[in-house]
């Protein structure tokens, strides 16, 4: 059987089973639990995810050292649970005081620890440091990192632990050395972990009559300026739905600014179509000439498709940024693109092909051409997208999620 009509039959049972799989989880459900995955500790030197700390992968960039005079300090939220040792060999609190986020995956490794080797507690032994013991723009300046042990210092164990580390839901974890694993997470505002991909609120599309309208505004059955394919013609495609629908929450936007004066911002996750460095600024893209890549790994040089209605012409990027923004949606058209502030992109994110998002998601638009309704139009993520995400990390190799994706179900 072709991948294709695999992921679509296997996508339609899980839309129609999906009352079924919400039972798997704790608790009383219908669904059989699954027996637990194995842990594999890390090696010495392995950090996880493979990318750099300070990346939109990882735990994000550095914003700033946070003093006890800055205004930021109240960001920073003493751990008083009993279960972690703070070693404090400076005797100011300074190693209990954490982001909010820093705190709740701290204790959640915590309770990992106790199960994992009862009697043993988790060790703290740098959190929130203040008097600069280390590198320009560590994580440590903003309470966003800690390094740990376990409290009987049994090393042998620290493989281990940065593993459960990982489970706990720590943005990235480095087994730094024999003597500790250290571990970060995000900053609270930039909730980069709970991004899929969306537009900002802000984001327009062009409708059929030729209006422009807020990403915000829009309603299924609504005709949207797309393209028949990732570098077809423009086309006025029908919004099914929404797969993410967040009007308040300020998230973490990619910015991208083209040569033509373009500008759109979409989560790192959110997939775009993109040429290579050697093309022609407005010139028209030759069939098969775009591919999608995820819009955090996008580059000054490489082309984007922009269009106002007209043939989509290449434009080269001039600029790539980053921005916080308020709202998330993500809107799904019948053709699986959009266009939105002038640049198309793919309506799908997380899995690193197009084709396979889209064919994954030809039962909800079967769904919609029978019944008029694909559900979805209140707040959050759409169940299906939920189903489908849960059977990619089941089926798919992890290198075809991205990061961001797979961390959704951590926060």
């Amino acid at each position: 059987m072709q991948l294709p009509t695999l992921v679509t039959c296997l996508a339609g049972c899980a839309f129609l089973l999906s009352p079924l799989s919400e039972g798997c989880g704790p608790g009383k459900g219908h669904g059989r639990r699954r027996a637990p995955r194995k842990l594999v500790p890390l090696i010495l030197k392995q950090f996880s995810p493979n990318v750099a700390e300070q990346t939109l992968g990882a735990s994000g960039k550095f914003e700033g050292k946070i003093t006890r005079n800055s205004e930021r300090f109240k960001e920073l939220i003493p751990n008083y649970n009993p279960d972690i040792i703070f070693k404090d060999e400076e005797n100011t609190g300074a190693d209990r005081l954490m982001t909010q986020r820093c705190k709740d995956k701290l204790n959640s490794l915590a309770i990992s620890v106790m199960n994992h080797w009862p009697g043993v507690r988790l060790r703290v032994t740098e959190g929130w440091d203040e008097d600069g013991h280390h590198s320009t723009n560590s994580l440590h300046y903003e309470g966003r990192a800690v390094d740990i042990t376990t409290s009987d210092r049994d090393r042998e164990k620290y493989a281990m632990l940065a593993r459960l580390a990982v489970e706990a839901g720590f943005d990235w974890v480095h087994y730094e050395s024999r003597a500790h694993i250290h571990c970060s997470v995000k900053s609270d505002h930039s909730v980069a972990a709970k991004s899929g991909g969306c537009f900002p609120a802000d984001a327009s599309v062009t409708l059929d009559s030729g209006d422009q309208k807020s990403i915000s505004d829009l309603r299924p059955g609504d005709r949207v300026l797309a393209s028949s394919g990732g570098d077809g013609g423009p086309v006025f495609s029908e919004v099914l739905t929404f797969l993410d629908r967040d009007p308040t929450t300020l998230r973490l936007f990619v910015a991208l600014q083209t040569e033509a004066g373009a500008r759109v911002s979409l989560t790192a996750a959110h997939l775009l179509f993109v040429s290579g460095r050697n093309c022609s600024e407005g010139a028209a893209p030759a069939p098969g000439f775009l591919r999608t890549v995820y819009a955090g790994d996008a580059q000054p040089g490489q082309c984007v498709l922009v269009s106002d209605r007209g043939p989509g012409r290449l434009s080269r990027i001039s600029r790539v940024s980053v921005r916080v923004s308020r709202g998330a949606f993500a809107p799904l058209t019948r053709q699986g693109t959009i266009v939105v502030d002038g640049v198309m992109a793919s309506c799908y994110a997380v899995v690193d092909q197009h084709w396979l998002a889209h064919w994954a998601f030809a039962p909800l638009r079967l769904v919609y051409s029978w019944a008029g309704n694909a559900g979805g139009n209140s707040a959050g993520v759409h169940r299906y997208s939920r189903v489908l995400h849960w059977l990619g990390r089941a089926l798919l190799d992890p290198g075809r999620l991205h990061p961001l994706g797979v961390a959704q179900d951590d926060t």
